[in-house]
């Protein structure tokens, strides 16, 4: 009997030993809250005026969507045409349309902004 209680205590001792349990590391979502701002902007300056509007078929509506008309792109050579694109709804701000502002250097390209308000 003393050698069962024996073995009964050294497994019992083996069993109940230290144990390190390593955390386990789930890695978390990245939230990225996205602030209604301007997007990256390069200032383009063009020697001479763009050509007329660039004129192209607005699509019908859609729901929560503006339409961000197209505009022309000078590349440093010549105009291009950047056709127009749907810009989701930002709740409290409106969008304003790409534009070119005549100054002492040369036509300033204003990209499409959304703009509080």
């Amino acid at each position: 009997m003393q050698i069962r209680l024996l073995a009964l205590t050294a497994v019992t001792l083996l069993a109940s030993g230290c144990v390190v349990e390593q955390p386990v590391h789930h890695p978390r979502p990245v939230v990225v809250e996205e602030q209604p701002v301007q997007r990256e902007y390069v200032e383009v300056i063009a020697p001479q005026p763009p050509p007329t509007v660039l004129v192209e078929e607005e699509p019908p509506h859609r729901p929560g969507y503006v339409w961000a008309r197209g505009y022309w792109h000078w590349n440093g050579h010549q105009y291009i045409a950047v056709h127009g694109h749907w810009e989701g709804e930002r709740p409290g701000y409106h969008y304003v349309h790409p534009h070119y502002v005549q100054r002492n250097d040369g036509w300033h390209l204003n990209v499409g902004v959304w703009v509080q308000g």
